[in-house]
């Protein structure tokens, strides 16, 4: 039975675990839960803030410190911040089943929050509420994937329930004003991707006001610029094409 002294056991408690195996062994640093998703996101900077303890363990739990000439051979140095930094950088984020869950729970609300705010019923011009997006999500038995933003999951969330149910993205609602010399050659580039011309005024230009698909904005804009040489204008009249109330349950 191994018998650690005090000097080799470190006991931690209410602590997040980064974890790693290098040299076929494991390595652990204990953080602080809410700053570890900082430091890899760059906000945070200052490495004390976000370890409890600048010491290399092979378990956290069990506050067995890890040996110098591991960390020698696993990291080529003993630089014990040094190789905190690595683990934090590239390690595994340790979170319990009662922690993981709670995670998925909530990017699950997430998700459905997104659809509903992004979508519409297409034949009522009326969105959806979140409540009917989570249970239209559950119906197609929607598996959250936690290394997946939730806005990549919301778009894919959108393509499943088109699949199930009358579900599509809000439209944009633009205005162009187009120089009269480039105006009807432009606006046969354009037309594939507009949803609804509404109006449409030449006289000395062209003005047209007309709905589209969000995901083509992006396209439009850089080919009014390019084909007017800047001299056209885009301006977004509505983020959304909704018309006012809830969509009901069903």
């Amino acid at each position: 039975m191994s018998i650690f002294t005090p000097t080799n056991q470190i006991r931690l408690t209410n602590v997040a675990v980064v974890r790693t195996r290098r040299a076929g062994k494991r390595f652990e640093i204990a953080c602080y839960r809410n700053k570890v998703m900082g430091w890899r996101s760059g906000a945070e900077k200052d490495i004390d803030e976000v370890l409890q303890t600048n010491t290399v363990f092979v378990n956290v739990s069990k506050g067995q410190v890890a040996k110098k000439e591991d960390l020698l051979k696993a990291f080529g140095t003993e630089d014990q911040t040094e190789i905190c930094k690595t683990i934090l950088t590239k390690g595994e984020l340790q979170v319990s089943d009662k922690e993981r869950h709670t995670q998925l729970e909530q990017m699950f609300r997430d998700i459905a929050t997104i659809v509903a705010e992004k979508c519409v019923n297409p034949e009522t011009k009326r969105p959806y509420t979140v409540i009917l997006i989570e249970r239209a999500m559950k119906d197609i038995h929607y598996s959250v994937k936690p290394n997946k933003s939730t806005k990549q999951q919301a778009l894919e969330v959108i393509r499943q329930l088109k699949e199930t149910m009358q579900i599509e993205r809000a439209h944009m609602r633009l205005r162009f004003i187009l120089p009269a010399k480039e105006g009807k050659k432009l606006k046969e580039k354009l037309k594939p991707l507009i949803k609804v011309i509404e109006s449409e005024d030449f006289d000395e230009q062209l003005e047209i006001v007309c709905l589209i698909d969000p995901g083509c904005f992006r396209e439009i804009d850089e080919l009014i610029r390019c084909e007017t040489k800047g001299k056209g204008s885009l301006e977004v009249l509505s983020l959304k094409d909704v018309e006012e109330g809830d969509e009901k349950f069903e």
